[in-house]
């Protein structure tokens, strides 16, 4: 391994705290990151790092090398980012967020045809159902299934909308009847979803006609899969994006209930931090995504 891959792994040991963790984020193993180290420390003649059971962390030496190197290898990754993006050449890492569902039942197929097309660009992905303050914690992007953002610090672009339907088992409803307008809602068991497990307020609309109703159930969480499955096991009703049911209504295991009321409009977006220019890995992946889901597989 040349010097300067040499320093980037130290950096990143420096960095973690560790050399399992810094690993995990070079892509790389714990015995080659250590060898790495070893091999950079006997060329120097000094020891850069701590070694103990608990942590890694800096001699003296080390973080006087490490304030000196820090920003020279940054300006060469850039160096380098910025001379295969003006031939259009997309690499290095792209840090992104997404919803766990939507990750496991989408990005699998986006992810090995965007990779197929550009191999030299590495995508790690983080999945949570959880919010993520994507320029608190250094991510290049996320992806949402929300309403209208309102977190002005951040770049927004809408993708497409993402349909809601109330749904229930059909045994479910055999045995406890059919809700014929939104304000026999409060007769049975409604499962909610919110990112903290707390009550969700479904607002139904038909024609000029508006009605709030707050989901309470015996169960609540903030996880749509989840939420599926109670649904299945005859524990209520839930209001899910579509494309996590569209399977099971299909085959008959849940039902539709209220389909002449609709819920407001949420969408599937794409979130930035503030760019001033979106980095060509970035943009790339965006409008590779964006294809996939409005040519291949519609919400």
């Amino acid at each position: 391994m040349g010097e300067l891959e040499s320093i980037r792994v130290f950096l990143a040991v420096a960095e973690f705290g560790s050399f399992a963790a810094a690993a995990r984020h070079l892509g790389l193993t714990p015995a080659s990151v250590t060898r790495t180290v070893a091999a950079l420390e006997d060329r120097l003649g000094v020891q850069l790092l701590v070694r103990t059971t608990r942590q890694v962390s800096l001699t003296s030496a080390g973080a006087v090398y490490a304030a000196r190197v820090a920003p020279l290898s940054r300006v060469l990754a850039e160096a380098a980012e910025e001379t295969r993006e003006a031939q259009g050449i997309t690499s290095g890492r792209i840090r992104i967020s997404a919803p766990m569902s939507l990750g496991l039942k989408v990005l699998p197929a986006v992810l090995s045809q965007f990779a197929t097309l550009h191999p030299q660009t590495h995508v790690a992905l983080n999945l949570s159902d959880s919010f993520i303050d994507i320029v608190e914690e250094d991510y290049d992007l996320a992806i949402r299934i929300s309403g209208p953002p309102s977190d002005k610090s951040t770049i927004w672009r809408k993708i497409c909308r993402v349909p809601r339907v109330l749904v229930a088992a059909p045994d479910y409803l055999t045995a406890r009847g059919t809700p014929q307008t939104p304000d026999d809602l409060a007769e049975f068991a409604c499962l909610s979803y919110a990112a903290e497990a707390r009550e969700e307020v479904w607002e139904l609309a038909k024609g000029a006609s508006r009605r709030s109703h707050r989901a309470r159930g015996a169960f609540s969480a903030n996880n749509v899969d989840f939420l599926a499955r109670l649904v299945m096991n005859g524990e209520g009703l839930a209001l899910l994006p579509r494309f996590i049911v569209a399977d099971d209504l299909e085959a008959g295991r849940l039902t539709r209930v209220l389909p002449d009321w609709s819920t407001p409009e949420i969408w599937l977006t794409l979130f930035y931090p503030p760019y001033e220019r979106l980095p060509l890995k970035v943009a790339t992946f965006s409008d590779f995504f964006e294809t996939y889901v409005k040519e291949t597989c519609p919400l």
